[in-house]
């Protein structure tokens, strides 16, 4: 098995955890992206009060809406990323080594490869994934009506992003909603921003590994044997994505307003045409203060989610390794002398 298949199914399995831990948290900070609602903006609700509001009017079902094609999303998302990763990493590494022996340079990768490589394993995980992405914010944003809202008062009330549309809504009716109304482009709505939050992921396992390095560099010169533990690396990922997170925010809300219904017809605050016609109307209707919206939320969130990928892959990674050469010793000892 290859060093880069057993980081691509490590890092979905770890993807896989972190969401299931994480993802009543991840569908109220989308939410809280995708809310123009003004009697909503002035009167502002903490995280928790706005998940026990969704468990109260529509269901605890609803804290998971888009959890399956989440999971699948996720899977992939984990499994392509770490896997492109792992092979543009190995050969950012030959070039490193071919140049040391060349003479220039000492033999380790520096902080722009890095950079570049995770930026490369990122643009491919997004053309390829957007479109399972789509269709989770459709269904996380989807709201159920309680009792007392079943007749709105008036026009606008209807018109909240997200949609009151009458359950079920299934993974189908999302897929369905999204092709009605863009056709197969609407899959990749948001991909312009989403493809330059590249970023996000890039600055996030910079940091990671930037740090990571220095911790064993420190390690060794203390002459110390001890390997980097679980606990490390969990403070090690919560730390990098939490630099990720707060410089990329802004364009997560704008690639979450996109994604989310668009209500027609309407409110011209409610439609967004592209990227920049959405940054320009959040500006005129809503300040930058618009493009921080849920922000703690997803701070708390991410960090949490990141922290335990990171503590899972690499734990599966170990243990994969370590199984396969036990296996290997098991065969050269099966071995007739």
């Amino acid at each position: 098995m290859s060093d880069a298949l057993i980081n691509g199914l490590a890092g979905a399995g770890g993807g896989i955890i972190a969401q299931l831990l994480t993802y009543p948290l991840q569908t109220v900070n989308t939410r809280q992206q995708t809310d123009r609602d003004p009697k909503k903006m002035k009167k502002k609700s903490g995280t928790v009060e706005q998940m026990y509001q969704v468990v109260q009017q529509e269901g605890w079902s609803r804290l998971y809406g888009g959890l399956t094609p989440s999971l699948v999303g996720t899977a992939c998302s984990q499994g392509v990323y770490y896997y492109f990763y792992q092979i543009f990493r190995s050969k950012a590494e030959a070039t490193a080594l071919r140049r040391k022996n060349e003479g220039s340079g000492d033999g380790s990768v520096g902080m722009l490869s890095s950079l570049m490589v995770a930026a490369m394993s990122g643009c491919v995980n997004v053309l390829l994934t957007n479109p399972i992405w789509v269709v989770v914010t459709r269904m996380q944003t989807h709201t159920k009506k309680s009792p007392s809202d079943q007749v709105p008062s008036n026009a606008s009330e209807q018109a909240i992003v997200g949609g009151a549309e009458p359950p079920p809504y299934a993974t189908s009716n999302a897929v369905q909603e999204v092709f009605d109304e863009a056709g197969l482009w609407g899959f990749w709505k948001g991909v312009f921003p989403t493809l330059i939050m590249v970023s996000n992921p890039s600055i996030q396992f910079m940091l990671y590994e930037t740090l990571l390095k220095k911790l064993k560099q420190r390690r060794a010169s203390r002459n110390s044997n001890k390997g980097v533990t679980a606990l490390e690396v969990f403070l090690l990922g919560a730390l990098a994505k939490l630099g990720a997170t707060v410089v990329t925010y802004p364009l997560l809300v704008v690639k979450s307003r996109l994604q989310a219904k668009q209500a027609i017809g309407v409110d011209k605050r409610h439609h967004y045409k592209g990227t920049l016609d959405a940054i320009l109307k959040m500006i005129q209707y809503e300040g930058l203060h618009g493009f921080y919206k849920g922000m703690s939320t997803k701070i708390v969130q991410s960090v949490l989610a990141a922290a335990v990928l990171f503590m899972v892959k690499e734990e599966l990674v170990n243990g994969a390794r370590w199984l396969l050469l036990k296996d290997a010793a098991k065969v050269v000892r099966s071995k007739p002398q």
